[in-house]
């Protein structure tokens, strides 16, 4: 399959796969650092998504994470109320699938060329919104919220706490770009 996807970097299949297996790992720990709340916990998972995207970039940043799905998919307890495939079917459905999203649009968003951080950071905020709307989304349709009380439920006490997530992701990006060896 990765031989198959035009390549955002010149880089060996190994070395993608490497670096999409660390992010699915990383997004796994991520799930982890959890605070239970209904219908959707706080995790640290946004941080780990678009910290994917800045750096793997698009495909690769989109691929981890459509492994951390597929991973949940087939019953593994990874999400961070260790459901397994239970999770894309309750109220965090909406979320994890919009994880390979944010992930897809942050990269391609940054591999567009934002240099500066505060630029990565505008980046990162349009990777929040776009987990908020699939999660959102799903709250109204999968659970029949109203779209006030899924808004209120499933994002609005997450910004602040998402705005810094997108902060810390566009600070860390060139260091760990440098660290994988990659270059946007």
């Amino acid at each position: 399959m990765l031989r198959t996807l035009k390549q955002t970097r010149d880089w060996s299949p190994a070395v993608r796969l490497a670096s999409i297996a660390l992010f699915t790992i990383i997004t796994i720990l991520a799930a982890r650092i959890s605070i239970p709340l209904d219908p959707v916990p706080f995790t640290m998972q946004p941080l780990a998504v678009l910290l994917a995207g800045m750096i793997l970039g698009r495909r690769d940043g989109a691929l981890s994470q459509i492994a951390y799905v597929g991973l949940i998919a087939v019953g593994l307890p990874v999400d961070a109320r260790g459901l397994g495939s239970a999770a894309l079917v309750g109220g965090t459905g909406g979320f994890l699938i919009g994880f390979i999203a944010a992930a897809w649009i942050t990269g391609w968003l940054v591999e567009r060329g934002v240099a500066r951080v505060w630029q990565r950071w505008l980046a990162g905020v349009v990777g929040v919104a776009v987990i908020y709307a699939f999660g959102v989304a799903w709250l109204i349709v999968g659970r029949g919220l109203t779209p006030e009380v899924a808004w209120t439920v499933g994002a609005a006490p997450f910004i602040p706490f998402d705005l810094v997530k997108a902060v810390i992701a566009a600070a860390l990006t060139e260091g760990g770009r440098r660290w994988l060896g990659r270059a946007v």
